[in-house]
């Protein structure tokens, strides 16, 4: 089995590099937060333009006809950069959109250049819906959403008498949130009151586990970039940096703290890559590949920006240095779409079936 990138997958990820390098580099980012945070509209907009947000779309749809494996290639740099622009929530709502034929709602946010955000929230009754005549009807108010204050369709998990389900709310008819003050400034963060908000539904309890699948992963991905880059500047740092005439990467316990970090990032490529890979291949593994991930990387991410921190010493925990920006990116990570708690508790419903059963849980 060949567990690299292959040669396409590589070249979208040195694109992916190359247009992130150009439009959300450290300063351009620093210049984004140091303006209140939120969307970078120009970074966007290239993004949009050059196919990310159809990257899951067929070509006969206008899309690249790619797969979950190269969404998390792009997640990864979007990480790796704390790119300003939602991505992620985006791309998960396209998906939702279009695999319950919402053809002419995904056209319309594609050609817009707009915006989607997902409400999700590990309190099943935080949303609820009813119908209401033909249609659907929310009520109930969610979690803090990233990218809601500037979203155009927010695709919301809600409870309903028959289960859960999936639903799409046009933001520009219900009402967009106020901005809310939030510690990661790379993104915006909004709370959607949805009294009374109509609906379009997506889909049912399949549904909402399948796009939690999806953004689990894709968090992870992000993780992945971020605590990839918080270990390069500390690995940069621990060379440049003297002390007692040495640089202190010769000291043992910074060679170990690296390690240490480098065993994590390679613990986390592995988890997010065998969970996009098994989304993308409808794998029956694929909700346990989901949520290890969303455990591996949130535990490992704490342990990587912890060690940066550490190696760094106290410029580490300034605001001039940029290694905050990375921290708290990944921090909110850590808690979107499920915390590892929430994750751990999902594995053992999903596995205790198997182990009762006698069955094997690898």
């Amino acid at each position: 089995m060949d567990f690299e990138l292959s040669d396409d997958q590589l070249a979208l990820r040195d694109g992916a590099r190359e247009l992130l390098d150009g439009l959300a580099s450290i300063e351009r980012v620093r210049s984004v937060v140091e303006a209140g945070g939120g969307i970078d509209t120009e970074l966007w907009k290239a993004m949009v333009h050059q196919g990310w947000t159809a990257v899951e779309l067929s070509e006969e749809r206008g899309g690249l006809g790619l797969g979950t494996v190269e969404i998390a290639v792009l997640l990864e740099e979007v990480g790796r950069h704390v790119a300003p622009a939602p991505f992620l929530s985006t791309v998960l709502a396209l998906g939702a959109l279009e695999r319950a034929g919402e053809h002419e709602r995904v056209d319309q946010l594609l050609s817009s250049e707009g915006a989607a955000c997902i409400a999700w929230d590990a309190r099943a009754d935080a949303v609820r819906a009813e119908r209401d005549g033909g249609g659907w009807r929310l009520s109930g108010r969610s979690g803090p959403v990233p990218y809601a204050p500037s979203a155009d369709i927010a695709v919301v998990a809600a409870a309903a008498d028959d289960g859960s389900g999936l639903f799409a709310v046009d933001l520009g008819v219900a009402g967009q949130p106020a901005r809310e003050p939030a510690l990661d400034q790379t993104r915006e963060l909004g709370w959607l009151d949805l009294d009374g908000a109509s609906a379009v539904h997506l889909g049912g309890a399949d549904a909402v586990e399948d796009l939690l699948d999806r953004a689990a992963a894709g968090a992870s991905a992000e993780m992945l970039g971020s605590a990839s880059r918080a270990l390069d500047m500390a690995v940069e740092y621990a060379k440049d940096r003297v002390q007692f005439g040495r640089p202190i990467g010769s000291f043992q316990a910074v060679k170990h703290r690296c390690a240490d970090m480098l065993v994590d990032v390679e613990g986390m490529r592995s988890t997010v890559y065998w969970a996009a890979w098994c989304i993308g291949a409808r794998d029956r593994d694929a909700s346990i590949a989901a949520s290890t991930a969303k455990v591996w990387c949130s535990d490992a991410a704490k342990r990587v920006m912890a060690s940066a921190l550490q190696v760094h010493g106290g410029v580490g925990f300034t605001w001039e240095h940029d290694l905050h920006l990375f921290l708290k990116r990944s921090q909110l990570d850590q808690v979107s779409f499920g915390d590892a708690s929430f994750h751990r508790q999902r594995l053992n419903a999903m596995l205790r079936p198997r182990v009762e059963a006698g069955e094997s849980v690898i």
